[in-house]
């Protein structure tokens, strides 16, 4: 693939621009609680960055269907590398409000819509996302103790201009138009009904929705909090994000030329794993196992995700692809901006540990309850056509 011109263009910026995205969120982090936030401004940050991906999805993925993502991916790396440069500078010139925060992250999240989306199939663009996860996070975590999180935006900025140039440069054959006539409400109707009548998927949809809900969301508040109190602050909290990226490298090359016969049946076991760096920090665990925790979630979810995309990529009509995929998105990701705001609240109330045992709890029971399900356990690679 690297010898086709277009392609390589485009794994260049695209990999480049990840290499930024996944700095980003340790400097958000640390920008929010350096500033002396907690961890209720720190979750309000954190869901103005979701919220408006959920807002503009299901548009994103009617438009993805009418024109492809090229256009859409383009204006997000400008958009996103225009908030970043301005996020750095509010941060250069003193310390900024948490309001000035939740704006320019949601800002930033809108231009999000589609970017995370595209070519999940793909082996090498799978890869190029773990490797960015291990070495973005590591880096953020040093740069941030070092030069500050304002460092770590500008470089972000940069890299979306590196992504947009490279996007501006493909060559791309024109894609044909789609039909007007049909309105963006009623494809977004048929679009519904489509994913409706596959069990399997909002099965799957509902349980990542409740484990970004339960598990991710308080994962990625509490764990900063506890990192900045408990661990050692930004290098160790980019450690932990680190040690994930690998593991997520590693369950990459594992699925490898792997499909299993049953791969939904795989998935929620291989999702298990998110268990422990949840309840590891539940436990006040040392920062080594907490980073071995986050070792073993990052190969649960390279292989739960690869699973999950291909299987949608092989059983639902490309034509339905874009639309089908922005509801499952839009199902996984809707409760996240909840959890988010709710975690600092809720450890405020009953204490940092039982939030994220109860997320560490609710994965383990989840998975057995899905796994049970014969629409999930019983599905096979061959049940549906090739893409």
């Amino acid at each position: 693939m690297l010898g086709e011109r277009d392609f390589t263009r485009f794994f260049v910026g695209y990999t480049t621009s990840l290499v930024g995205s996944s700095m980003a969120p340790v400097a958000v982090a640390f920008a929010v609680l350096d500033g002396g936030g907690g961890g209720t401004d720190l979750g309000w940050v954190m869901a103005a960055r979701i919220l408006p991906v959920v807002l503009v999805l299901l548009a994103g993925g009617v438009s993805a269907d009418r024109f492809g993502s090229r256009r859409l991916m383009l204006g997000s790396d400008l958009l996103r590398g225009l908030v970043q440069a301005l996020f750095a500078g509010l941060l250069a010139v003193g310390r900024a409000p948490v309001w000035a925060m939740v704006a320019l992250v949601a800002v930033w999240g809108i231009g999000m819509r589609r970017k995370e989306l595209v070519a999940d199939a793909n082996t090498l663009l799978g890869l190029s996302r773990s490797l960015s996860a291990v070495v973005g996070p590591a880096a953020a975590g040093l740069v941030t103790a070092a030069r500050g999180p304002a460092a770590v935006l500008v470089f972000d900025a940069v890299t979306y201009g590196v992504g947009a140039f490279a996007l501006a440069r493909l060559r791309l054959p024109e894609r044909a138009a789609a039909d007007g006539g049909e309105s963006v409400l009623r494809e977004l109707r048929a679009g519904w009904s489509e994913f409706a009548s596959r069990p399997w998927l909002w099965i799957t949809t509902a349980q990542t929705g409740l484990f970004n809900l339960l598990v991710w969301a308080p994962f990625l508040v509490l764990g900063p909090l506890t990192a900045q109190r408990d661990l050692g602050g930004a290098r160790a909290w980019g450690l932990v994000m680190g040690l994930y990226g690998a593991g997520a490298v590693s369950g990459g090359l594992l699925m490898l030329g792997r499909v299993p016969a049953r791969p939904l049946a795989v998935a929620p076991v291989a999702a298990l794993g998110w268990a422990l760096p949840s309840g590891a920090l539940a436990a006040g665990a040392s920062l080594a196992w907490v980073g071995a925790g986050a070792l073993v979630a990052g190969i649960g979810s390279a292989v739960c995700g690869t699973l999950y995309s291909t299987t949608t990529q092989r059983w639902v009509p490309v034509e339905l692809l874009g639309r089908l995929t922005s509801f499952g998105v839009l199902g996984s990701f809707a409760l996240g901006p909840l959890g988010l705001a709710a975690a600092g609240p809720l450890a405020g109330r009953f204490g940092t540990g039982a939030v994220l045992l109860v997320g560490s709890v609710w994965q383990l029971v989840s998975g057995a309850v899905v796994l049970g399900l014969p629409a999930v356990r019983n599905r096979r690679w061959e049940d549906g056509p090739e893409n």
